[in-house]
């Protein structure tokens, strides 16, 4: 992207933009959860003061969230390559994969397995991990090589066999930014006939997904970290999705997806999903709404690997810091974590905002089993910090010179 297509971006986002003598805050936080587009804001601005209605009835309004649904499950289908009827809503990935596994209860036995990761948020591992345990399955998990920041895959013939029911696997973890070999867990789940469930919250805003071509069974990512608000979004294989149980109200519709969305959605925020998904349709080229998504995910990859080679580059030759993250030639989205030694990462984090109005992140970020590994939870967890397409070269600097200074008169 050029310098004024970054900065047309930037526009898009009210929380960039100055207010009166007062400079915006540096936000480098996306992993946890990245700035609304004004795309998005005006979506749920419109549904909110164009009159809101529930679901069903005969009068305009109503119709209009019923078309609402229906736009945003298209989107949604646009997005990741799925079903429009594949899709379904909810407060959160948690919550959703919480349902799912409550919903998945016939398919686990006393017995059976289910493989999890070291390295994931406990979010695609604590709903697995219940769902077993209520059933009296066995749990294994895939370890984490703590040399490489990469799942050991290396005996997932051994770890996934005939007695696995269930696979669990992050795209993308949200500490170190491995982008996982998820194709290769599937492909070995598939020879045994094992659900497979992918987090994929912190890979849809970065790299273009395609549900179909993973092959997988379960999808969950989140709005908010692409530029919308908070809602959870589940793409569940029809083949699968037909014969979930899931627990409802008799009343409620049978049918799929809406027999997974208990009770009634936000439908504000659905409607600012649709809205942050327009904003990454704009920014590419093609002939289909999937093809300008697939696009425009490409040129944020583009544009976040520009500054993420500069970043990647600093942190690797700043002296004492200890950087997790995967070495060249493994693929990783723009999303670092690194300690200091002595230092505890909120005193780091405290710092930046304070002195440089930069919003890093600290802790475990529920990925807790990796970092009980790791060993970093003495010091507070990691800090992180995460790049978004607003990002710029710019800020990337500023936060080097703010590093050396933090080193220079908290290290020596």
């Amino acid at each position: 992207m050029s310098a004024l297509t970054i900065a047309e971006i930037r526009t898009s986002f009210p929380a960039l933009q100055a207010s009166g003598d007062k400079a915006p805050f540096i936000y480098f936080d996306g992993p946890g959860g990245t700035q609304m587009a004004q795309q998005a804001i005006d979506g749920m601005l419109a549904y909110i003061t164009g009159g809101m209605a529930n679901l069903h009835g005969a009068f305009p309004t109503s119709v209009g969230t019923d078309n609402l649904l229906l736009e945003g499950r298209k989107a949604v289908a646009d997005l990741v390559h799925c079903a429009p009827e594949e899709v379904a809503f909810g407060q959160n990935m948690t919550t959703l994969a919480f349902s799912i596994a409550r919903s998945l209860g016939n398919f686990i036995s006393s017995g059976d397995e289910v493989v999890v990761t070291e390295m994931d948020h406990r979010a695609n591992v604590d709903p697995w991990v219940t769902l077993a345990t209520d059933k009296g399955a066995k749990v294994r998990f895939i370890e984490l090589n703590p040399d490489t920041y990469t799942l050991n895959l290396d005996k997932l013939d051994e770890l996934i066999t005939e007695k696995t029911k269930l696979v669990a696997v992050g795209m993308s973890s949200n500490v170190t930014g491995t982008v996982s070999d998820v194709s290769r867990v599937i492909a070995r789940a598939r020879e045994v006939n094992a659900i497979v469930v992918l987090d994929a919250v912190h890979a849809v805003p970065h790299l273009p997904v395609d549900f179909q071509e993973l092959g997988c069974d379960i999808l969950l990512c989140s709005a908010y970290k692409f530029f919308g608000p908070h809602i959870g979004i589940a793409v569940i294989a029809a083949s699968l999705f037909e014969k979930l149980q899931v627990y409802k109200l008799a009343p409620a519709p049978q049918q799929i997806p809406d027999k997974l969305e208990t009770g009634t959605q936000n439908h504000e925020a659905i409607a600012g999903l649709i809205g942050a998904i327009t904003f990454i349709e704009q920014l590419g080229e093609g002939n289909t709404r999937r093809e300008r998504l697939v696009s425009g995910m490409q040129r944020i990859e583009e544009h976040e690997q520009q500054l993420t080679d500069r970043l990647d580059s600093f942190l690797r030759q700043v002296p004492g810091l200890k950087l997790y993250r995967a070495t060249t030639g493994i693929y990783k989205t723009p999303t670092f974590a690194f300690t200091i030694p002595g230092i505890k990462a909120r005193e780091v984090t405290s710092w930046f905002a304070e002195h440089y109005q930069m919003c890093i992140a600290d802790g475990h970020f529920y990925a807790s089993t990796m970092a009980d590994k790791l060993g970093v939870n003495e010091m507070g967890g990691w800090v992180r910090i995460g790049l978004a397409p607003y990002n710029t070269l710019e800020e990337v600097e500023l936060f080097e010179e703010g590093l050396e200074e933090f080193i220079t008169t908290h290290c020596t």
